[in-house]
C-alpha cells in the first residue's frame, strides 16, 4: 500500500489502507507516529493524493483545536489553583514538552516552572486539569507526603483521572496484534472521516 508523499504539517509517516468494502467514505487516525489513511479500493491514485492531503489536514485542525498552547496552559494553572488551592500555587511558566516519555508532568518548585509531556495531548480535559493541579501542588509541598494528598482531595475527579493514566500505562504494554487497528477493538471512532 503506497504511502503519501508527506508534508509539512504531517506527524510521522502515512499509511494508505483500500477496503473494496468502503464505498464512498473516507476517514483517517493516529497509530502511534503514523497516520492511516481509508479510502475506497476502486479511488484512482490522484483521488487517493488529494483525499490524503484533504485529511492530513483536517486531523491536524482537529489536534490544533483540542490541544491548548503554553498560554493557555498557564491560564488553566491559575483557574485551577484559584479554584482548588486557593490561589496559592503561582506558576511563573507551564509548557509543553516532549522529552518527558516516564512521567506525565514536572515541576521545579524553586523556579515555579510546570512542563507537561506532549503525551497528554488529546486527552480528557479532566485528566490535563488533573496533571496540571498535580504540579500545581508541587509548588507548595515538592514531595508526595500527606500534605500533597491533601491538597489534592479537593479535586472531585482526582481518582477517575489516576484510574485514566494508569489505564494508559497498562494499555501501552500489551501486546500490539499486527493488522488489528488501534481502537478498533475498544469501539473508538477514527479521529476524522469524510464522506
Amino acid at each position: 500500500m503506497p504511502a503519501a508523499p508527506q508534508e509539512p504539517h504531517d506527524r510521522g509517516r502515512v499509511e494508505v489502507r483500500r477496503s473494496a468494502r468502503r464505498s464512498r467514505t473516507v476517514s483517517a487516525y493516529r497509530e502511534g507516529d503514523r497516520t492511516v489513511v481509508l479510502i475506497p479500493a476502486r479511488m484512482s491514485p490522484a483521488e487517493e493524493q488529494r483525499w490524503v492531503a484533504q485529511m492530513l489536514e483536517k486531523l491536524a485542525a482537529q489536534e490544533k483545536r483540542r490541544v491548548p498552547g503554553d498560554e493557555a496552559l498557564m491560564a488553566r494553572a491559575r483557574e485551577l489553583s484559584d479554584a482548588y488551592l486557593d490561589g496559592r500555587a503561582l506558576p511563573v511558566h507551564v509548557r509543553w514538552v516532549t522529552n518527558q516519555n516516564s512521567r506525565w508532568g514536572s515541576c521545579t518548585p524553586s523556579e515555579g516552572t510546570i512542563r507537561l509531556s506532549h503525551r497528554l495531548q488529546g486527552m480528557p480535559d479532566y485528566v490535563l486539569d488533573y496533571v496540571l493541579l498535580h504540579e500545581l501542588a508541587h509548588l507548595l509541598v515538592p514531595d508526595h507526603g500527606p500534605a500533597f494528598w491533601a491538597l489534592l482531595e479537593a479535586y472531585p475527579r482526582t481518582e477517575r483521572a489516576r484510574g485514566y493514566l494508569e489505564g494508559v500505562v497498562s494499555a501501552a504494554r500489551l501486546p500490539h496484534i499486527p493488522g488489528a487497528r488501534h481502537g478498533a477493538a475498544q469501539g473508538a471512532e477514527p479521529a476524522g472521516s469524510c464522506g
